[in-house]
């Protein structure tokens, strides 16, 4: 979903009160009704009773999936990919309940890119090749987030299988860069600055994709938390954390976040503030 303003938000759920009301005319449990009532629900899914309702709503589709159009399938399991893995956010570190979100979204993303017939008749020629058939930047974000994770959660996963995470993200930037507030280009960022030449790695070029996503759409606050999180400290390879590279950075960044609007991103501005706090703490912790 691209970001909409204020009064494109209230016609919006205007709409979907009215596709509710409908599709409880026809039937509360058809897929049509379903749907609606899981749009209403990702409104204010920063309200973690929000996100439960709106995955098992989606979910409750998935029995009647095939009798949608392609387009409202992907529709539906790009929801599923991408609730899965913000749903995570509200747990304290990676758990493993946390894996199980995000091993289904990465099932769901690449169930959806499947729904192309071409990108199925290529993946086992390989998935740069595949993704070159998809249009579908929605299931490549998602699913790449979701794989990325996972591959953070295992090192020598991370290790196999980054180089597919790199994959989607670079065809998302390709088709589409400023899709969801620029951040496949961050994200692609991120990952090219933590990692070494040989896996794609390229600190300059990393940083430079984080930077002109914040220039995208500067009220997605959460590209700063990139720039802060992944330029302003180091790592190793691991994810481990080494030192600070650029402790001015991670101070203007943070603040410019905590002082931003909730604006058009009500789930991921609020996430960005947690996250600016967190990275604040962090830097005192290692500075002081």
């Amino acid at each position: 979903m691209f970001r909409v303003s204020c009064s494109s938000t209230l016609c919006l759920a205007i709409v979907l009160v009215v596709l509710a009301e409908f599709g409880t005319a026809l039937g509360a449990d058809s897929p049509a009704a379903l749907i609606a009532q899981a749009d209403l629900a990702c409104m204010t899914r920063y309200l973690q009773e929000s996100m439960i309702e709106a995955i098992a709503l989606y979910e409750a589709v998935l029995p009647s999936l095939d009798t949608l159009s392609l387009s409202s399938q992907a529709y539906v399991l790009n929801r599923l990919s991408q609730l899965c893995y913000e749903a995570t956010m509200f747990s304290d570190g990676n758990t493993p309940e946390d894996k199980e979100l995000f091993t289904k979204g990465k099932a769901f993303g690449l169930q959806s890119l499947r729904l192309n017939p071409h990108f199925a008749a290529h993946e086992s020629k390989g998935l740069k090749e595949a993704l070159s058939y998809v249009t579908d930047v929605a299931a490549m974000h998602w699913t790449a987030n979701n794989w990325g994770m996972l591959c953070g959660m295992n090192p020598i996963q991370g290790l196999l299988q980054q180089g597919s995470v790199l994959a989607l993200f670079g065809r998302c930037v390709e088709l589409s860069p400023g899709f969801w507030g620029g951040s496949s280009a961050s994200a692609l960022g991120s990952l090219q600055i933590m990692s070494p030449g040989a896996l794609g790695g390229n600190k300059e070029a990393g940083l430079a994709l984080v930077e002109d996503s914040i220039a995208m759409d500067p009220s997605y606050l959460h590209n700063r938390v990139i720039l802060a999180e992944y330029w302003g400290f180091t790592y190793n390879y691991f994810g481990q954390l080494t030192g600070v590279r650029d402790a001015e950075l991670i101070k203007r960044e943070t603040a410019i976040v905590l002082e931003g609007e909730i604006g058009d991103w009500p789930f991921w501005n609020r996430q960005a503030k947690i996250a600016a706090e967190r990275l604040l703490t962090r830097l005192r912790e290692v500075t002081d």
